[in-house]
């Protein structure tokens, strides 16, 4: 499969998690949406992974930067919306203790499911911001990969917060190491 042809609303099928459309594209990553799995990032050279290239095309059909335009619209409309992120068992119910160092001072206590989800829409809110530069029509390739370098860093910074959430597969990633 040629990786660099595929963009934000090409369908796609994967022998695990099944059908799904490319709804934001990473480096080495793509975002699919997949039906019955939910968003999830997948590898671009991940074997499992094939292009559906659809049969029968006629004039009718809708072109690609109509589909772009329906999804994007889709994905403002639905913006809001995030998708559910279970808390890790440990920590349900349990509370984050911010002490100050003067002890004359009260500590501020905050119930750790309020502190995640918090950190669940700041996720999800850059991962919108990662599909609208990604997709965005006045920036050259270069500049979206200047970008998109800060984006990267700012999921390696929030990796300390990864020992909140129960699968591995919500993590916040930064840059690997090679």
């Amino acid at each position: 499969m040629d990786q660099l042809k595929l963009g934000i609303g090409t369908r796609l099928q994967h022998t695990q998690h099944g059908p799904g459309v490319i709804v934001g594209i990473r480096y080495a990553t793509y975002l699919i949406s997949f039906i019955h799995q939910g968003i999830k990032e997948i590898e671009k050279d991940d074997i499992h992974l094939d292009e559906i290239i659809p049969e029968n095309v006629t004039a009718e059909v809708e072109t690609q930067s109509e589909t772009e335009r329906s999804l994007l619209k889709i994905l403002r409309l639905w913006g809001g919306i995030s998708e559910i992120v279970p808390l890790g068992d440990r920590w349900k119910n349990g509370t984050m203790l911010l002490q100050p160092a003067d002890k004359s001072q009260k500590p501020k206590e905050i119930p750790i499911d309020v502190f995640f989800h918090k950190l669940v829409m700041a996720r999800d809110r850059l991962r919108v911001l990662e599909q609208q530069l990604n997709a965005h029509k006045g920036l050259s390739d270069e500049e979206k990969v200047n970008l998109q370098q800060y984006i990267t860093r700012i999921y390696g910074t929030l990796t300390t917060f990864n020992v909140l959430f129960k699968n591995k597969e919500h993590w916040f990633v930064g840059e690997k190491s090679e």
